[in-house]
């Protein structure tokens, strides 16, 4: 099956699994063995938290993470440098950039006191907000990933309660994050170039940023359709202008400032990709426009 962002149906967040093949059969982890699951080019999404790596630090909310790589087959040590080119770490820097949701299962540990007694539970969701490379306790080169839990999730029991972190900014995970499928395949289809500014955001290699921006808001009481009629590729800073109201898009498929509606930009469109304007409408009226 494709690479699925977010949890699967049927799954809840402090659900327990015998082992790697419960999760596999479920679709919250597919690899058997393997402790991320990600690629460079889609992103990571989940990873097993299980003691494997003595660098890895848990502390409920967040965990600091070891990427893979850097052991020779069979071996329990590192005996070379990790690569942010291994396919689970160039998925999480991807999953990063992206704003991409990561599963989190923790498997049994001892010396953890946010893992089950026994086998593997669902954690949630986490976003991978910092990533570095930084000499490992073992003398080497080691990838790591800062994941912080996603708000507005259902509370996890665990032996202990999740170690607050006042100095990292909230604000970092607060937005709520929709990059759907769809999302994604505007953001391809337009090669993550805003269709008002057309800039686009390189990040680490040949990675770039962009945002799935819907015009009519999802969610209640606006219940705007993720589709791609309601979807476009823009900047954060157009994405956070059209969210604020400080811009509109007029049915001419311009887009104004709303001080004084004089059009500033045209929208761009690629392919059979459209806008419906009924979306742009119900944006305007959000802000007192017709």
């Amino acid at each position: 099956m494709a690479r699925f962002f977010g949890t699967p149906d049927g799954v809840k967040v402090g659900d327990l699994f015998v082992d790697r093949r419960e999760l596999h059969d479920a679709h919250v982890h597919r690899p058997t063995q393997a402790g991320i699951s990600g690629a460079k080019q889609e992103g990571a999404d989940s990873i097993v938290v299980s003691g494997g790596y003595v660098d890895d630090r848990d502390y409920g909310d967040y965990i600091i993470y070891t990427g893979h790589g850097g052991r020779d087959p069979g071996a329990t040590k590192q005996t070379k440098n990790q690569s942010v080119d291994a396919p689970g770490n160039a998925g999480l820097i991807t999953s990063q950039v992206e704003g991409l949701p990561v599963r989190v299962v923790r498997g049994a540990h001892r010396s953890n006191p946010y893992a089950p007694p026994s086998g593997y539970q669902y954690a949630g969701l986490f976003l991978v907000t910092d990533w570095w490379i930084e000499e490992g306790a073992e003398g080497l080169e080691i990838v790591r990933f800062r994941l912080d839990r996603i708000p507005e999730q259902a509370h996890l029991w665990t032996e202990e309660e999740p170690v607050l972190d006042p100095a990292f900014a909230t604000s970092t995970i607060s937005r709520r994050i929709r990059d759907t499928q769809l999302s994604r395949e505007v953001k391809a289809l337009y090669e993550h170039h805003c269709q008002i500014c057309q800039s686009s955001i390189p990040g680490i290699s040949d990675r770039y940023y962009s945002e799935g921006a819907h015009v009519r808001p999802l969610g209640r009481p606006h219940l705007g359709a993720d589709a791609l009629n309601n979807l476009l590729c823009l900047c954060p800073n157009h994405h956070t202008q059209l969210d604020i109201g400080g811009m509109v898009i007029l049915n001419d498929l311009t887009v104004a400032k709303t001080s004084d509606l004089t059009p500033f930009a045209e929208l761009t469109f690629r392919k059979d990709h459209k806008l419906d304007i009924a979306n742009a409408q119900y944006h305007r009226s959000q802000w007192g426009f017709a």
